[in-house]
């Protein structure tokens, strides 16, 4: 079936089921045009609490498809791609973080959204990559565990007096980009600014004008006056970055910044997902009630 057309049956479908149709902003191009919503994975789980519809459609990866069941239990969640992972989430299991705070009886536990519903309800306190500083300077600490993002973790502890233990986790697509890569861009494109995620190792972040997350990407190429952005995170933030500002030249760091489990979910996934009403994405009650205790304690923290 031709793109148009496929695309037409699941707007189609979502009216009939009364569906919400979400997209991570690193999904395939022709995914996030139709997506009700585009954003990161908090804000799309926030997103899928507060609409009346019935049914949300989360194209993404697995731990989020959770973080909308934690946080809208009411709802069925369907995750057109059940194989969608995330290989920096699957870094890290329950059973190794009881462990790790074990060993570490003093620690207060923060944990990167991108984990499973699982360890967030071994966490404290949960963190997004654009709250993470500010959610660490709210707590009183004594040391902080850091899950499961070591690159995030060390961006955090630049910004504290606090001391750190780092999960040594990692974004594998971030964790390619390296600084040659950077370099080269810089020196093809010597006018143009370099904004890179905090997922990105920190040699790499050493070379960035900006730091941020990727919502705060869109809000940083819509005000900057520069007219070229070096872009450093996954390759499926351009098509947004590009329809907002269009008079703007983005030029990705590295070829190696795709997420083969983000590029996995497809509009055929979706139609049948619809068709189905499968996979669906459960969370049991026990884990659910702790993970959302983590992820309320972080939506509690003031933002700038």
């Amino acid at each position: 079936m031709e793109i148009d057309k496929l695309q037409a049956e699941i707007k189609k479908l979502c009216a009939e089921k009364n569906a919400l149709l979400l997209a991570h902003n690193y999904q395939r191009d022709e995914i996030q045009e139709i997506a009700d919503i585009t954003g990161d994975s908090l804000a799309l789980s926030m997103e899928a609490a507060r609409t009346d519809k019935d049914v949300i459609v989360f194209c993404g990866v697995h731990f989020m498809a959770e973080s909308a069941a934690i946080l809208a239990p009411e709802k069925t969640v369907l995750l057109p791609r059940e194989d969608a992972g995330c290989p920096m989430a699957d870094m890290v299991t329950a059973e190794g973080l009881r462990q790790l705070k074990a060993e570490h009886p003093r620690a207060t536990v923060v944990t990167y959204v991108n984990s499973t519903a699982a360890v967030k309800a071994e966490s404290d306190i949960c963190c997004t990559s654009s709250n993470a500083v500010n959610v660490a300077k709210s707590l009183d600490a004594e040391e902080l565990l850091l899950v499961p993002d070591r690159n995030l973790g060390r961006y955090i502890a630049k910004h504290i007096e606090t001391p750190c233990i780092y999960w040594e986790g990692y974004c594998p697509t971030h964790d390619r980009m390296t600084v040659d890569d950077v370099r080269r861009a810089k020196q093809e494109h010597p006018d143009a600014l370099f904004m890179a995620h905090p997922e990105c190792t920190p040699e790499v972040l050493e070379l960035a004008d900006h730091i941020c997350s990727t919502s705060g990407m869109y809000e940083f190429a819509r005000q900057t006056s520069a007219e070229k952005i070096i872009v450093g995170t996954e390759m499926g933030i351009l098509y947004r970055l590009r329809k907002e500002n269009p008079d703007k030249e983005f030029i990705l760091a590295s070829k190696a910044l795709v997420c083969p489990n983000m590029k996995l979910t497809t509009l055929e996934d979706v139609l049948r997902s619809l068709q189905t009403m499968e996979p669906r994405i459960t969370v049991s009650n026990e884990v659910r009630v702790r993970a959302k205790q983590a992820l309320d304690r972080m939506l509690a923290v003031p933002r700038d």
